[in-house]
């Protein structure tokens, strides 16, 4: 079998070592968002480690009967900085000896720490949300308050955020460069020619990598799910699809309203910068449940709206507008984006 070539070598040598990072930056977190708690709170997890908020988390879970937080209750710490200087080694070796076999064997170990690791956070995360004290002060029958795995989930009056730290995406980028190296060493080594010229590999390298970056960097708006999502403002179920808001944030946090009025005031509470949003999005009015850019969007304002809220503002994309019945809006008040902001 043919040797690893050198780039790959040196890449996963590289990777490798960055693991020795995990050692001194989070791998998790867990952020929490509420009304009383609008700059968040968060629990970072370490390999050895927990730190954050979490007496703070602990006393608010103290009401709902969910268990304290402690890092005895985590027998992985014992485990996990050995676990991690055996996958530096490993990769060191790897490169050393230039073998597939073990490049392969690699790839497969990088993928099973994944999938334990993820299992072993759920398996937490449900003991910790299902197991409750019978002596809860709060108590909503039928009621859990697991975690999500990855992702965002609503708490009662909290919006939960889970996902990498700093060390966690040390990990995501190791097994980047290790499938990268592996469809190199195995397709591309072998395929690819250019004029009877095999590509370079750090060429190779560096298509392969933008491709991958274009990926992981790629953001988008979440359906909304009307009839079940709740306003992030008001509490109330988004059903009209004439007039819900959402925002995307640049992290990819997700936050959906019933109505402008509550978006505009969600913003202005939380001091949000429109430049660090991904998305702000609304209804487009004349084809309710599309959502289209408020800064692109046309909006009009009149009692006779009647949006969920009585914000009583109905944004349309310019085409839809050029298409619009006029004679219904006479009454409307036409407005700028700034001016919808100002108004709330």
């Amino acid at each position: 079998m043919k040797p690893i070539h050198n780039i790959s070598r040196a890449s996963i040598a590289v990777a490798s070592l960055a693991l020795i990072a995990t050692y001194f930056v989070p791998l998790w977190r867990i952020d929490l968002w509420a009304p009383q708690y609008p700059e968040g709170l968060v629990m970072k997890i370490w390999l050895s480690k927990l730190s954050g908020d979490v007496e703070i988390i602990n006393g608010l879970n103290h009401y709902i009967g969910m268990a304290h937080i402690k890092e005895e209750m985590f027998p992985e710490f014992k485990i996990l900085p050995y676990a991690v200087g055996f996958y530096i080694v490993f990769g060191l070796l790897t490169a050393l000896l230039k073998n597939r076999k073990m490049l392969v064997s690699y790839f497969v170990l990088i993928v099973l720490a994944g999938v334990v690791a993820l299992y072993d956070f759920w398996k937490w995360g449900y003991e910790y949300g299902h197991n409750l004290s019978d002596d809860a002060p709060i108590k909503v029958p039928g009621m859990a308050y697991q975690p999500p795995l990855i992702g965002y989930k609503e708490l009662l009056n909290f919006g939960a955020y889970s996902m990498p730290d700093v060390g966690g995406w040390v990990f995501v980028a190791l097994g980047v460069v290790v499938v990268m190296a592996l469809i190199y060493e195995f397709y591309f080594s072998e395929k690819i020619f250019v004029k009877k010229t095999v590509i370079k590999p750090a060429i190779l390298w560096a298509i392969i990598g933008l491709g991958t970056i274009s990926q992981s960097c790629t953001q988008a708006t979440e359906p909304i799910r009307y009839g079940k999502d709740a306003c992030e403002f008001c509490k109330m179920t988004i059903v009209d699809k004439r007039y819900a808001a959402e925002i995307v944030t640049d992290k990819g946090k997700t936050f959906k309203f019933d109505d402008l009025s509550c978006m505009v005031k969600y913003m202005k509470i939380n001091k949000l910068d429109e430049s660090t949003l991904a998305f702000l999005v609304v209804n487009d009015y004349n084809a309710p449940g599309e959502l289209i850019d408020v800064k692109t969007a046309v909006f009009l304002s009149s009692k006779d709206f009647r949006s969920p809220m009585r914000g009583d503002v109905a944004a349309f994309s310019p085409k839809s507008f050029a298409t619009a019945n006029k004679a219904e809006f006479a009454q409307a008040k036409m407005l700028t984006w700034k001016e919808v902001v100002a108004i709330f």
